[in-house]
């Protein structure tokens, strides 16, 4: 008779303001080239932490090693108090939740299933299992698909139930990579509402972005990477400078407050065409 192995104590909820992730002194490697390059970033819990920075910065490459599927030079992540690698693949699971870029499935799952996977890391209960996945396909506006395979869907539409099997792994740790690439407006800024939504719950999100405007809307907190390295780490409104931009992105940038909101925006400085007579 084989022994099952127990499964492992689901973790304490941390409080707003707890420090719940961190890299200290970040190098990690990827085909022979230093990628990050000494990276120290805190995570807190009940906030938005947006990675922004241009192509080849290492924001994934942070968010896997974040995650502990990509392992450190050097360095040290910690997660919920110890090393990342001292936890199992189960202990993980109940404590981080990853969203990757691209949501592949080689077989046709139904909606439904897909996001019942998240649930895979938890005790089998019924109820509660029910529960969070109808609330995740809620919060992402899936719930009028949940019959139709996962094959047959848009991009789009995959986008946002893989993000609804990440809510309904329900860990206080959310690390989504460009989870508004393939999305609409409307889509865009439901991802990032529920984003504030799970921090003001008390779950740590980290996100990567590319949209500037986006991450200045809804991040608590920006960190801007460029060559390896965390370039400024604030609130949008202190980060996010035309000198800083300008150089990080190798473009001309403007940064304007929005007339109604005073929120942070951020747009290319371009050449006005000429008007037709």
């Amino acid at each position: 008779m084989r022994l099952l192995r127990p499964r492992p104590a689901p973790p304490v909820r941390p409080v707003a303001g707890d420090l719940f992730v961190e890299a200290s002194g970040l190098h990690v490697g990827l085909g022979g080239r230093a990628v990050l390059r000494g990276v120290d970033l805190p995570v807190r819990a009940g906030e938005v932490l947006a990675l922004v920075g241009p192509n080849g910065a290492g924001k994934s490459t942070l968010l896997a090693a974040l995650s502990a599927d990509l392992p450190a030079a050097r360095g040290t992540v910690r997660l919920d108090g110890r090393p990342v690698t001292e936890w199992t693949a189960p202990e993980l699971a109940l404590r981080r939740a990853v969203l990757p870029q691209a949501a592949t499935l080689s077989f046709p799952f139904p909606v439904e299933d897909v996001v019942r996977m998240g649930r895979a890391p938890h005790p089998a209960s019924p109820v509660e299992d029910d529960l969070a996945v109808a609330e995740a396909m809620a919060a992402t506006e899936v719930t009028a698909f949940a019959a139709r395979p996962f094959s047959a869907l848009s991009g789009g539409e995959r986008a946002r139930v893989a993000l609804a099997r990440v809510l309904a792994q329900r860990t206080p740790l959310l690390l989504l990579d460009e989870p508004t690439a393939a999305l609409d407006l409307k889509h865009q800024e439901l991802v990032l509402r529920v984003c504030r939504e799970r921090a003001a719950a008390g779950d740590a999100v980290v996100v990567v972005l590319h949209d500037l405007g986006l991450a200045a809307a809804h991040a608590h907190r920006v960190a801007v990477l460029h060559a390896g390295l965390v370039a400024a780490d604030g609130p949008p409104a202190e980060v996010f400078t035309e000198e800083l931009l300008t150089e990080v992105y190798d473009q001309p940038v403007e940064v304007l407050p929005h007339p109604r909101t005073g929120t942070v925006l951020v747009t290319a400085r371009r050449t006005p065409h000429p008007t037709r007579t």
